[in-house]
């Protein structure tokens, strides 16, 4: 009887701790009211009582936790199929699938730091590779105040010179509280950057009551501690607005393709945000494309009509016959009449 207590608060305190390292809350519930104690069979006499046990019930998500354990962005329905948000206290990942989307993936998680920093005067540790630094390059000091309103001096850089530095230094920043945030950059997929890795990170970051940014540039999706995956892309800007309406061939405010790749709730979803610079806040865009949308590469002007559209029915000659104008030549007739040779 003793081992099987042991055992039990064995498998309590594992419970527990995967409920830490996960983000979920143990919720204990105390037996029911009116409810007899057990007797133990051993007992001679009728029985003697057995205390009932704590039972300890944990349930998956973030449901039960408070609204300010979660960072939202504004977004309604991005904010419901998140739960709530982005998690305020864990790692949150953040991919660019592509070199190129580097600049949007940049840019959107210095949307989430500018709305994190309202109401802060905290800095935020940016963390990666000369490899990364050296592709990607630093964000613009003059940028960074007008478009989200973060002053030159909160964004502090630490440049790493090997990937094992630059984990050290996150996961060391990550238990500091003086820091409003840590970004991590992290170039492709390397082996070092694994489950345990990221746990670490993930654990430091509930800790210290402060989000980690993990930003993956052209890597594929593996398996983490983060409890959110969020894939980024540029977007089509729409034109500028006016009090006229749109003005036509302008690019107006920045724009993000945002897919869910992992989340609590397990829902899918595709958003299109344009942030909003005078006010510092997302907004959702609706429409697959921008209004006054031309195309990215003009006409031709040497042809003196463009090319006909997709499944318009262009007459050819027949075979052997050939239009006015299209016949060979006297010294390509022979050869074009005569019998082709067979090897």
């Amino acid at each position: 009887m003793a081992t099987s207590a042991v055992a039990r608060e064995t498998v309590f305190a594992l419970r527990r701790q995967i409920a830490k390292i996960e983000g979920t809350l143990p919720e204990r519930l105390a037996a029911p009211a009116g409810e007899r104690p057990r007797a133990r069979p051993d007992s001679p006499i009728g029985g003697t009582p057995e205390p009932t046990p704590d039972i300890t019930i944990i349930r998956r998500g973030l449901a039960v936790a408070s609204p300010d354990a979660f960072l939202p962005t504004g977004v309604e329905r991005l904010d419901a199929a998140l739960s709530g948000g982005l998690p305020k206290a864990a790692l949150t990942e953040i991919h660019g699938l592509e070199t190129r989307n580097a600049g949007a993936v940049a840019g959107f998680v210095l949307s989430l730091v500018s709305l994190i920093l309202r109401g802060q005067n905290l800095p935020v540790l940016w963390i990666g590779t000369s490899e990364i630094f050296r592709e990607a390059g630093f964000p613009y000091a003059r940028g960074l105040q007008g478009l989200f309103g973060i002053a030159p001096k909160q964004l502090l850089f630490s440049e790493a010179a090997k990937l094992t530095d630059a984990l050290w230094v996150a996961e060391e920043a990550a238990k500091m509280t003086a820091l409003a945030a840590i970004i991590l950059e992290i170039r492709g997929s390397p082996q070092r950057l694994d489950l345990t890795a990221t746990r670490r990170l993930h654990a430091r970051a509930q800790s210290a009551g402060r989000p980690v940014f993990l930003l993956r540039q052209a890597g594929e999706a593996e398996p983490t501690a983060a409890p959110v995956r969020l894939i980024v892309s540029a977007a089509a800007a729409a034109s500028r607005r006016t009090i006229a309406g749109p003005l036509a061939g302008s690019i107006g405010r920045p724009a993000f393709t945002v897919s869910i790749g992992k989340s609590r709730s397990a829902l899918p979803g595709q958003f299109t945000l344009e942030w909003n610079p005078d006010e510092h806040s997302f907004e959702e865009r609706r429409e697959e494309r921008p209004e006054n949308s031309v195309a990215v590469v003009s006409a031709s002007r040497s042809r003196a009509d463009p090319a006909p559209a997709p499944g318009t029915v262009v007459a050819f000659p027949a075979v052997g016959s050939f239009a006015s104008g299209d016949q060979p030549s006297r010294p390509q007739r022979p050869a074009h009449i005569g019998p082709r040779r067979a090897g």
